[in-house]
């Protein structure tokens, strides 16, 4: 960066603020959550004065809603738009999840803010129904008798799974694989 780049105390001028910023969200908040980031530090980290982030963002609210609007706008499409896997295969695949995956952004917002109306935990509620929504109609696609009935468990058995290698500090996403691919078999014929 040069010198004509940088602002006062060094800091970088006010182009790609907004992104930086929300890059800064999602790096501080997942590390750390989102009660013990401070603006402070995310202003440091974004390379932004507090001005800049407060005309970006009118408030810590506002910035957590955008960073969960933000973080996943599609439902897993890694997992649920691969026309490679059959529909059976696709309800397996969502939990073929990493050993490092941390806990899922909308479960952590949602337990720390401790607020139903806040705009972030309305993200979180409208991301986990079309979670459910995704593993119901792939559960429908692969012919299942009560597909409703299964998206509903595969959803809670993955959201159970992420809060379990939280909690207990350990990879929980293969025993929920096991107990899924159990649940997909008793539900879709074969």
């Amino acid at each position: 960066m040069t010198e004509l780049e940088k602002g006062p105390q060094g800091r970088r001028r006010g182009r790609g603020a907004r992104e930086r910023i929300l890059s800064a969200s999602q790096q501080l908040f997942r590390a750390q959550g989102i009660n013990r980031t401070g603006m402070d530090q995310l202003c440091a980290v974004a390379q932004v004065s507090k001005r800049t982030a407060y005309q970006h963002f009118t408030s810590k609210d506002e910035l957590v809603a955008e960073y969960l609007r933000r973080f996943d706008p599609d439902v897993m499409p890694g997992v649920f738009d691969r026309t490679d896997l059959t529909p059976r295969e696709r309800l397996l695949a969502a939990f073929d999840l990493p050993e490092s995956t941390p806990l899922c952004p909308y479960i952590a917002a949602a337990v720390e803010l401790h607020d139903p109306e806040h705009p972030a935990s309305q993200y979180a509620r409208d991301y986990k129904t079309a979670l459910a929504a995704k593993f119901t109609e792939t559960a429908r696609e692969a012919g299942a008798s009560d597909p409703e009935q299964l998206g509903e468990q595969l959803a809670l058995l993955l959201d159970g799974a992420s809060a379990r290698t939280r909690v207990l500090n350990r990879e929980s996403f293969s025993t929920a694989a096991a107990i899924a691919a159990v649940l997909i078999d008793n539900a879709i014929p074969q």
